[in-house]
């Protein structure tokens, strides 16, 4: 058994082999009121030698038992990662840390209120927003519209896809006994989202910054030279 897997604490891609997995399970079929279930345990150890960090997630699926064997269906009724508690990346100090802490948290609380989740990266966009691009008005879809000749239509189109998610949690809707959930997977899209803005807006900048510098200080030190 292997797949791929991006190690949290590191960042780093990487490919889990058997040696660097442990999977165990625990499952309930004592007679209750909500049937049988099955807990899968998942521990993975980072194979980057650096770090040996281990993580650990439990997933809680409906245990199928037939003709005396038991199996679990896919469903995963409910998931947790204890170890770490998110599945937050590590973002440079040049990145506001308003706006990191927006997306940790976001990240903290991704499993246990998708719609909070959603709401931060919400929030954590419109920082964004603000700071890298110096847009700021009284509402975040004027804020949006105020970038739109500044990004690509695509990049545009799900940065207001984002405002829209986040809506549902940041405002009530008018019909009270409406209610419009956000499910973990669509939540965990919007903090996708989030990152490759930080990439694409702030390490980009910082990385171009840094190689452009770079030239300018050679090409100094090169005038320097003649001038001697």
């Amino acid at each position: 058994m292997s797949f791929k897997w991006t190690c949290p604490y590191c960042n780093r891609d990487t490919t889990i082999i058997s040696s660097n997995l442990i999977n165990d399970k625990s499952d309930l079929y004592i007679d209750n009121k909500y049937g049988n279930r099955r807990l899968n345990i998942d521990w993975i150890v980072c194979p980057n030698v650096e770090y040996e960090k281990t993580t650990l997630s439990v997933t809680l699926n409906t245990l199928v038992i037939k003709n005396g064997n038991f199996s679990s269906n896919e469903d995963n009724l409910k998931h947790w990662r204890l170890l770490p508690k998110s599945n937050a990346k590590v973002f440079p100090d040049y990145i506001p840390i308003v706006i990191r802490q927006d997306y940790e948290e976001a990240c903290s609380i991704l499993d246990d209120s998708p719609k909070a989740s959603a709401t931060l990266s919400r929030r954590c966009l419109q920082g964004m927003i603000r700071d890298f691009w110096g847009v700021s008005k009284n509402r975040l879809i004027d804020e949006i519209n105020g970038i739109k000749e500044k990004v690509d239509p695509l990049t545009w189109n799900s940065i207001d896809a984002i405002r829209k998610v986040g809506n549902i949690g940041a405002h009530m809707e008018k019909d009270i006994n409406l209610i419009v959930d956000v499910d973990p997977k669509e939540a965990k899209l919007l903090i996708q989202l989030i990152e490759l803005l930080m990439k694409e807006w702030y390490i980009h900048r910082h990385e171009r910054e840094l190689q452009l510098n770079s030239i300018i200080e050679l090409s100094e030190t090169k005038d320097n030279a003649k001038k001697r």
